[in-house]
């Protein structure tokens, strides 16, 4: 299921970390980076996903 979820995670980070922890602080730090930059985005996305 990590798998899908990275795979999720590198076309749309918002998306990864929602299936991961939900609608939370992470999720809204994930698209506050994602507006700055998609690959901000990425690494926080990945990071969360595997650090779960």
């Amino acid at each position: 299921m990590d798998i899908l979820r990275i795979i999720v995670a590198i076309l749309l980070p918002p998306l990864g970390v929602f299936l991961q922890v939900g609608i939370g602080s992470h999720f809204w730090l994930n698209i506050l980076l994602m507006i700055l930059g998609y690959i901000p985005g990425i690494i926080h996305a990945i990071w969360i996903i595997l650090k779960r």
